[in-house]
């Protein structure tokens, strides 16, 4: 069995293979490879099997979303680690061994992510996943280096390695066993927060997610949607909803829910008086379609404590990082320390 497959997952990003895909050849020695493209219409795949013979590709006839794509072509990769790499990623020289050598000392480790700098600005973090992701306790997601758009730029201050809640979709090491126990990425989610969810369910299994600093890659974002296509904002906030939904218990919930639907609408009100209406309907339609499909989250709920009836995990960040950021002004991921 293969011991690292990287696994490219692909949707007419053409320009992006031919711009990144020789950093991972160059620098990912001993590995395996795979370009997994999704339906894609721009000769990608074509592309990849004339550039670069020696990497697999596997097609699907269809666009499948993020989790459908990987769920989909990973069934058909052996491997001990999975590295889930978005095509808009360039890798470093010795990104690899620091987190596998980390994941092979410690069996607890499920899943971990590199630094991930901004492709376009180097010095800076990138939003997606910067130093690791968090979580606070109505499920916003932010990041060590990333707080909403408050981006830290790196002076070193997290070459640390260290306990996370969740890791970057962008750039994910997680072990191949794992993974398909936990059944894959929540294919109801399509994309974004995706992530959050896997890594959610690998802690409440009593797993760990780290971070590596002395691991790096750098990240273009947006490569699929950008942070101004209002369906980012929709999904980001939908998905939000069923991340809280899923992983809280029902004492918690109970006021919880009602307390993140109240900062979403906050949310909404604050897009529409900046001029961004269109983001201020998504959050609206992001709520309704969430209304809609309520009985199937609940399904799911449930399936998911059937399968780790353990609620508690650990790495949690016990405040509002919304009212910590708006109105204590804390900026950055130290700031909330203090």
């Amino acid at each position: 069995m293969t011991k690292v497959a990287i696994v490219i997952l692909n949707f007419n990003g053409k320009h992006f293979l031919q711009q990144f895909l020789p950093s991972v050849v160059n620098y990912s020695e001993d590995s395996k490879i795979v370009v997994a493209d999704n339906g894609s219409s721009d000769g990608s795949g074509d592309f990849v099997k004339r550039e670069f013979p020696k990497i697999e590709v596997i097609s699907l006839s269809v666009n499948k979303g993020f989790c459908g794509g990987y769920n989909e072509v990973l069934k058909q990769v052996q491997a001990k680690y999975y590295v889930l790499l978005n095509s808009d990623v360039e890798v470093t020289p010795d990104w690899l061994s620091p987190i596998i050598e980390l994941m092979d000392r410690d069996q607890s480790i499920a899943a971990a992510q590199p630094k991930i700098l901004a492709q376009r600005s180097k010095n800076k973090f990138e939003y997606a996943g910067a130093a690791g992701g968090k979580i606070d306790m109505l499920a916003y997601p932010f990041c060590r280096g990333r707080l909403f758009d408050s981006i830290e730029e790196d002076n070193g201050q997290y070459d640390d390695v260290s306990e996370i809640f969740w890791a970057s979709g962008a750039c994910m090491f997680v072990r191949a066993n794992l993974y398909h126990e936990m059944g894959g990425l929540d294919e109801d989610f399509f994309a974004h927060m995706e992530e959050i969810d896997l890594c959610w369910k690998l802690s409440r299994a009593g797993y760990k997610i780290f971070y590596h600093g002395k691991s790096t890659v750098y990240h273009v974002g947006g490569g699929t949607l950008s942070a101004s296509n209002p369906r980012k904002t929709y999904f980001n906030f939908r998905n939000g909803l069923s991340l809280l939904i899923k992983h809280q218990r029902y004492s918690s919930l109970m006021w919880k829910f009602p307390l993140r639907l109240l900062l979403d609408w906050a949310a909404a009100i604050h897009f529409l008086m900046s001029g961004s209406g269109i983001h201020a309907k998504a959050v609206i339609i992001a709520h309704l379609s969430f209304i809609r499909r309520f009985g199937r989250e609940m399904k799911k709920r449930s399936a998911t404590a059937r399968q780790m009836s353990n609620f508690k995990t650990s790495n949690v960040y016990e405040g509002l990082i919304v009212f910590d950021y708006f109105l204590g002004q804390k900026k950055t991921f130290r700031d909330l320390k203090s």
